[in-house]
């Protein structure tokens, strides 16, 4: 059993420790920063990296729900403020990016099915 008086040992990723704020937001909302181009170097590290990139889709599912997320608020905001108020245009700021939501989705959802049911040996 723990001590009650003693620290709680301190959970963070060592690979994220002392990266600025806007690197890390980035890394929470775009996931480009996890795959590898399989199109550089010899036949193993193409392969290598191919493996490496279906490892990784393991992650899309999370993006999806993120931006589905931001989506619905920015969506929220934006009928609220429309509702509350007769500045159409302020509502329509945050009506755009809930629509572009949509399409992000997709793609991410179209790139984790062909990650995740490839039907190539190997």
């Amino acid at each position: 059993m723990r001590n009650a008086t003693a620290p709680a040992p301190a959970r963070h990723d060592p690979a994220c420790s002392g990266l600025p704020f806007r690197t890390l937001l980035y890394r929470y909302l775009f996931y480009g920063w996890l795959f590898k181009d399989v199109n550089r170097g010899n036949l193993f590290e193409r392969a290598q990296a191919w493996h490496h990139n279906r490892d990784q889709a393991r992650w899309l599912p999370t993006y999806i729900r993120r931006w589905l997320v931001l989506g619905a608020l920015w969506f929220a905001g934006g009928a609220a403020l429309e509702l509350g108020s007769s500045c159409t245009w302020l509502s329509a700021c945050l009506y755009v990016p809930s629509a572009v939501t949509l399409p992000f989705c997709v793609v991410t959802a179209v790139c984790w099915l062909f990650l995740t049911h490839d039907r190539r040996p190997g």
